[in-house]
């Protein structure tokens, strides 16, 4: 799949150097499949939950780190929408905007 938006994710390792290795490891497994469906990316990333308007929450390092992201699959598009610590992920108030 081709990502966009890979400078959240970059921005986001910057402040939380943890996070690099668990979301290098994602970016690597998402750009290199090609899912064209729900229950082939439920295959790999089992814990991942649809929430809607094609959009996923990825769980990352042990749930300390959430990925919301645009999921195309017609197209092999992954968007990223948000990347965050799951105590920011919390405090988001509307979702359905991300």
């Amino acid at each position: 799949m081709k990502v966009s938006n890979k400078t959240l994710l970059e921005k986001f390792i910057k402040k939380h150097n943890t996070a690099k290795k668990p979301l290098n490891r994602w970016l690597e497994i998402i750009e290199n499949n090609n899912f064209t469906n729900h229950n082939e990316l439920k295959e790999t990333f089992a814990s991942a939950d649809y929430i809607g308007n094609g959009r996923y929450i990825f769980n990352i390092k042990g749930n300390d780190f959430r990925l919301v992201v645009l999921i195309v699959f017609v197209g092999g598009f992954a968007n990223v929408r948000f990347c965050g610590t799951h105590s920011d992920y919390d405090k988001l108030k509307n979702i359905e905007n991300i």
